[in-house]
This record gives structure tokens, sequence and C-alpha cells, in this order.
């Protein structure tokens, strides 16, 4: 098969060319990341070394975790690098391998969440069938769905990007390489690859937040109807964190992916997935969580609490 592409590497623009800011925001990225890092593999200790935490709840947090874990890894280590030298390039595999598991773990969230969702649906309105709903098979093998379904769509988008013929300009105008802002350099025709881009896309997104809604609009209707001051708690403790961070990840999703080609601005771009897709929801998400999570709370508070005796001994 003939290669038609003459582009052996691309350079990454970055995030800013200002001197005076590289350092701050070097510090201030690498400060995000390390909370990142300990915020997701500390969730996923947490939940994987206490009992009272094996449920399909936490099954789904954990793998949305692992997600967050990687997902940040996929980028923010060659942000950071990017802040510190001048040599910003990335070879033509690597940039395609980034692609491929930033889209692949983008995906795997999105149907995450709505896994979480329908999770929610099924305790609160259906509590007597709850155990039989979400048996340890059934949670497995819809985790197994979310990763199957990233992997085909990570897979589709990356190899139709790079089945373009790259021959005009190799800067990519963004921090990483995201399907759009690579798109942009191909010298032959597009239509069909952003097409597609825009379809895959909008599947992914409505599917997903129409679970997401329905599912919610069930919950409210069975807590509405059970007329007690705790029945709205419960709605606000049910869904208060997963619907943060539900807006944040889709909300940024729509403004990135569901544009037409002409009028995407991968300066808007870069600074929504700096900001919002590699660091802040990966970072916010253990965070959004676990304050509202009593069960969490009091599984920490017994390992500080273990660590603190151990310590104790040894000195």
């Amino acid at each position: 098969m003939e290669n038609k592409t003459k582009v052996s590497e691309f350079i990454l623009q970055g995030l800013t060319s200002a001197q005076e800011l590289q350092v701050p925001l070097f510090i201030m990225f690498m400060l995000i990341y390390l909370v990142t890092l300990i915020g997701n593999l500390g969730m996923i200790m947490l939940i994987l070394l206490d009992s009272r935490l094996h449920s399909p709840m936490y099954f789904f947090l954990s793998n949305l975790s692992l997600v967050d874990f990687c997902y940040s890894s996929t980028v923010t280590p060659q942000v950071l690098g990017g802040l510190l030298i001048e040599d910003k390039v990335i070879s033509y595999n690597a940039c395609a391998a980034q692609m491929f598991f930033f889209t692949f773990l983008g995906t795997v969230e999105c149907y995450l969440l709505a896994l979480m969702a329908y999770d929610r649906y099924a305790a609160v309105c259906k509590p007597l069938h709850y155990t039989t709903m979400m048996t340890a098979s059934v949670c497995a093998h819809l985790a197994i769905g979310c990763y199957v379904v990233g992997f085909l769509n990570a897979s589709i988008q990356t190899g139709d990007t790079f089945c373009l013929s790259f021959c005009m300009s190799s800067v990519i105008h963004h921090i990483f390489c995201d399907v759009p802002a690579v798109m942009t350099l191909t010298c032959s025709g597009k239509h069909i690859s952003e097409l597609i881009l825009l379809l895959i896309s909008s599947f992914d997104v409505f599917f997903a937040l129409f679970v997401i809604l329905i599912s919610y609009l069930l919950i409210f209707i069975t807590i509405l109807k059970m007329h007690s001051g705790e029945g709205y708690q419960k709605a606000l403790s049910t869904c208060g964190s997963h619907l943060i961070a539900v807006s944040l990840f889709y909300g940024t999703v729509i403004i990135m992916y569901l544009q037409p080609g002409s009028g995407h601005s991968m300066d808007t771009g870069k600074i929504a997935s700096a900001f919002f897709y590699t660091m802040v929801i990966p970072m916010l998400n253990p965070i959004v969580y676990s304050p509202r999570n009593k069960e969490v709370n009091s599984v920490f508070k017994e390992v500080i609490e273990k660590a603190k005796h151990s310590l104790g001994l040894v000195f």
C-alpha cells in the first residue's frame, strides 16, 4: 500500500508561548496531576481493600477512577514536558497512539457515567429487585461493554483520521493529538471524515445522555411520590455528585466535538481540553464523589486511624 503521508512527525503548539507563564503553569498543572493520581488511585485502593465497598455503585466508581487515572496520564505528562522544553515534536506513530487512547478512554468514561445513572435508578426505583438486576455478572458485562465500545470508537476515529494525507503544515494548534486538531492539517478531502466524527460523537453523547436523563427522571418521579423531606434529601445525595460530573463532562464534549468543522476554534478547544478533559475532570471526580459518600468517608477514616496506629507502633 502506497503511503500518501509526507509528514513523519508533528509539532504541538502547546498551551502558551509566553516564557513568563511556563514555570507557573508547570507548577499548577503538576499539582493538579498529583492530586488526580493520588485521588483516583486512592479511591481504587479503598474500594478494592474494603468489602463494604464491594457493590455495583463502587464497582463502576472504581472503573471511573481507573479511566480518569489513565485519561489524565495520556496527555498531562506531555503537556508538562512541553512547558519546560522548546522541542515539542511528536512522532507520527506517537500522535496516532495518543489519539487512540484519548478517544478510547473518553468514550469509556462517557458510557460509565450512563451506567452509574442506571445503577442509581435501579437502587432507588427498584430496591426490591436491585440485587437481581445488578448482579456481579451483569455489572462485569456492562463494564466490559463500555471498554469494547470505546475500543471500536477509537479504532474507527483514529484509523479514519490517519488514512488522510498530511502534506501541508505539521504544526498542530493544540496541546495534544486530538481528532479535530489533526484533521485540520490534511491536504485531502476531509468532509467524509468530519461527518464520521460528528455522527459517532453525536451518537455516543446523546445515547449516553438519554440513558442518564431517563434514569434521573424516573428517580425524581419515584422520590416525589414519597411525600417526605427525607425523599428530597435522598434525591439530592443520590443525584448531586453524579449530575455535577455529568454536566462538566458532557458540557465540554458538546462544545468540543459537536460543532461544524468550519466553525471549530482550536484555540477554544485547547483551553477546554487542557482544563476540563485532561486535568480538571479527572481531578474532580474523586473529590466530587467522596465528600458526599458516608461509606467512603468511614472507610477512609479507618484507614487513616490504622496508619496512625501502625506508625505509632513503629516509632
